[in-house]
């Protein structure tokens, strides 16, 4: 789950493609470059043999907002390799919000917003 994140952020498609089980890829496996990627909190994970979940909350900042990936990732070991299947989008546990200049970034850095994450935009 934290390599496939780490794709995301780094705009890596061909990892996302390379990840994603051959049965549920999708034809397109692109990244949004309007998307900053703020960090990954990993709630719970459980595995039983070959299949295993990944309940997790991704933070983004897209169009000045701050938003919240909260999904229930469901991943299969082919070869000993986990391979990505399919998602279950659960509500975020946050509501989506504009920071302001001065706050703190949400990315965690102790930087504020405006020196941080805003100043890449």
């Amino acid at each position: 789950m934290r390599s496939r994140y780490s794709a995301y952020v780094l705009g890596e498609a061909g990892y996302l493609h390379d990840s994603w089980h051959p049965e549920y890829r999708p034809a397109d496996c692109s990244v949004d470059p309007g998307i900053r990627w703020l960090g990954l909190d990993i709630i719970a994970s459980s595995a039983d043999g070959d299949r295993a979940q990944v309940e997790f909350e991704a933070r983004l900042l897209i169009d000045g907002r701050v938003d919240t990936i909260h999904e229930i990732s469901d991943f299969l070991r082919l070869e000993d390799r986990w391979f990505y299947t399919r998602g279950e989008q659960l509500a975020a546990r946050f509501a989506s919000w504009k920071p302001a200049r001065n706050e703190p970034c949400p990315c965690g850095s102790g930087n504020k917003f405006k020196r941080c994450c805003a100043a890449g935009r």
